[in-house]
């Protein structure tokens, strides 16, 4: 069949993508910036992309009329917080449209549990968009999952900062609130299975593991099963805001996205019983096994997707492209180049810089700059990156944005996601005189640029100067 993928950038639809592929779909991926999806990936011709901002109506017409599936997986919860429940319901509306004017089926969507009064203003905006997306013209199918579980989804990752940082917590009262965790795997296979199945068309699941669990028996769990002796306590008077900036600063979640999980966390998320599991002959994975799949990936390096890569940078939402072409006037400028013997060699480590790696030179500084930017709201130093091995255009890299790698070519550009008075691009390159060429960029704004980039200059020459020494040697 043919089916129409949204938000194929994001966490859920690059574990689905090559799922629908292998069972011989034709995919149609929807991505608001072509440049962030690396379709070269898949190597097949049973996929296409198409670039449409579902915030722009006018641009929805790109989308085909000939297709017999839609999976709706875009939502707003990483942008400034306020605005998510009203960029949610224009692009549902927008999509919901779009889809009244051709042949599809069935859209299926991805939404979270809804079962108390009083929601939070993030499962608020899920049923809102369930809501919106219900059409006489098509049939809807809702999937409401809680917590999900798996390499690089947001709830892992936050889970695996918590137990591994602090041997012992200080704990809000939410800690004590009962969830239904799935595992990534199951929630695929629930995705894939509902697909063209008449008996779940205009119908909602509740899906979740075979377990209910309080969040503080998730992070005790994962703490045994990685061989981590933890104690927890819990302190009834913790506010929501300080919760959030627990949350912040112990993790690597940005300061709105904490504040959105906080609310949700208070409610309680466990699955309405239902016969979807039966139907699609799905066998629920425990938590203890996800924790452990999860591990399995890492250590493989096949994290396929992180919740980390979805973009924080307000300027970025405008297009990668637009920052391919580095600045020259009004810029301060740090410029080395050094003869590399084996290119191959230098390629490899400029390939694999930042996150576990480190940036080859001055390790402490550049984490006191990460701690530093997380004072300030930054995102800092601690998202790491995806994979160890390999990079594409779009993936957080620490406090970087990739925004070109290209391995033929021999170049890498980053684009500074810190917090600044100004505007960076740190440059790789390689050229055929095997030189290797580091360029940092700094596009000042006002005199506080200017006085940050003067006052960085003895940092820089050394930070700069060592990086490019070792990853020449």
């Amino acid at each position: 069949m043919k089916i129409l993928l949204t938000g194929a950038t994001g966490y859920i639809a690059k574990r689905l993508l090559p799922v629908l592929l292998e069972n011989g779909h034709e995919v149609v991926c929807c991505v608001r910036d072509t440049n962030r999806f690396d379709a070269t990936r898949f190597n097949s011709e049973l996929l296409s992309v198409i670039e449409v901002d579902f915030l722009k109506e006018e641009e929805l017409s790109r989308i085909p009329v000939d297709f017999d599936v839609a999976f709706y997986l875009i939502h707003s919860m990483a942008t400034k917080q306020g605005r998510f429940e009203e960029l949610e319901a224009r692009s549902a509306m927008n999509f919901k449209r779009q889809l009244e004017r051709t042949r599809v089926r069935q859209v299926i969507y991805l939404s979270g549990i809804v079962n108390e009064k009083e929601l939070s203003k993030h499962l608020s905006s899920r049923k809102n968009v369930e809501d919106i997306l219900g059409s006489p013209f098509y049939s809807l199918t809702t999937l409401k999952a809680g917590i999900i579980v798996g390499s690089g989804s947001a709830s892992f990752e936050i889970i695996r900062d918590l137990v591994e940082k602090l041997p012992v917590m200080v704990a809000p009262r939410w800690l004590n609130t009962r969830c239904q965790p799935i595992a990534v795997r199951n929630v695929i296979e629930y995705l894939s299975g509902v697909m063209l199945k008449p008996e779940t068309y205009n119908r909602s699941f509740d899906i979740g593991g075979p377990e209910v669990l309080t969040y503080k028996e998730m992070l005790l769990r994962f703490a045994r099963i990685r061989g981590l002796p933890r104690w927890i306590g819990i302190l009834p008077i913790m506010t929501p805001k300080l919760s959030s900036y627990w949350l912040f600063f112990v993790t690597s979640i940005s300061y709105s996205l904490a504040t959105q999980l906080v609310n949700s966390m208070k409610v309680e998320v466990v699955c309405r019983d239902n016969d979807l599991e039966k139907m699609l002959g799905i066998t629920p994975i425990t938590y203890d096994k996800s924790i452990e799949l999860a591990f399995d990936k890492i250590e493989q390096h096949q994290v396929l997707s992180s919740w980390k890569d979805a973009l924080t940078s307000h300027r970025l939402t405008t297009g990668l492209s637009k920052f391919i072409e580095v600045p020259v006037y009004g810029c301060y400028k740090d410029s080395r180049t050094r003869k590399v013997a084996d290119t191959g060699r230098a390629m490899e480590k400029i390939w694999s810089i930042g996150g576990e790696n480190g940036w080859y030179f001055a390790d402490l500084l550049w984490n006191i700059r990460g701690f530093m930017d997380r004072l300030v709201g930054g995102v800092g130093i601690g998202r790491g990156r995806t994979s160890q091995g390999e990079i594409s255009a779009g993936d957080a890299l620490d406090f970087w944005r990739v925004i070109l790698a290209d391995k033929k070519e021999h170049r890498l550009l980053l684009y500074a996601e810190m917090k600044l008075p100004g505007e960076g691009w740190l440059e790789f390159s390689i050229d055929h005189n095997n030189m290797l060429h580091q360029t940092a960029t700094f596009r000042p704004h006002g005199i506080w640029g200017r006085l940050y980039w003067f006052a960085n200059l003895p940092f820089h020459g050394l930070i700069f100067r060592g990086m490019i020494n070792n990853i020449a040697r």
